[in-house]
């Protein structure tokens, strides 16, 4: 009687080890669970944060729709890189070149020098010209309208760096195209000559001296 049962709680011994699972085999499959889980969150988060740039930039992906065909964002790139790709990589290059210049000569300019060539430019138009009807004429934005500026400003004052214009020449230029000025008040009439002088001095300077500078300069292009 003894043996037998000795022998039944061995039996139950076993049977009892072999029914339950090792303990860190449950903690794993709950780990990886809660790992599942958290990725699936996260991807979803990320998948809707897409969903919702792509519905507030349509046109990262497509440019138009034409009849239900699109034409994709990809393409239109593609084709102003063909159509326009050299002439605004080399405009680019050369505002570089100038940029570089200017940093050498200790040419800088200033938001007041913005204001007053843009003065300049719009009086020469008329009286009734506004800044807003010459930018919907040219159709360009006023941050292009004044790196345009700024870029012409430096160029000027590079190629006319040390340059004086005495009253004699303003007077004379005055006397010859009284005509074409538009300024009544005899200081601004004065000035608009000096303007009209210095813009007619780059323009004989400007093609020979950028074509010096550009084949100067080490430039690797890969378009």
């Amino acid at each position: 009687m003894i043996f037998s049962v000795d022998m039944a709680a061995k039996n139950s011994t076993k049977k009892t080890s072999v029914s339950l699972p090792p303990a860190y085999s449950v903690q794993a499959q709950k780990s990886t669970g809660k790992t599942k889980f958290s990725w699936r969150i996260v991807v979803a988060v990320l998948a809707a944060l897409f969903l919702l740039l792509l519905a507030a930039n349509k046109g990262w992906v497509v440019a138009a729709v034409v009849n239900g065909k699109p034409i994709f964002s990809w393409d239109l790139n593609n084709t102003l890189r063909a159509r326009y790709g050299q002439q605004t990589l080399e405009g680019m290059i050369g505002e570089m070149l100038i940029a570089d210049e200017a940093r050498k000569a200790g040419v800088t300019i200033t938001d007041a020098d913005l204001q007053m060539k843009q003065q300049e430019v719009l009086a020469s138009l008329g009286t009734d010209v506004s800044l807003d009807d010459f930018l919907k004429f040219q159709g360009i934005t006023k941050e292009d309208f004044q790196h345009q500026l700024k870029v012409q400003l430096v160029v000027e004052r590079l190629l006319t760096k040390g340059v004086t214009i005495p009253d004699s020449d303003i007077n004379a230029y005055i006397a010859t195209n009284a005509a074409t000025l538009t300024a009544t008040d005899p200081a601004k009439l004065k000035e608009e000559a000096r303007q009209m002088i210095i813009s007619n001095m780059v323009s004989a300077k400007l093609q020979t001296w950028f074509t010096d500078l550009r084949q100067k300069a080490a430039v690797m292009k890969f378009l």
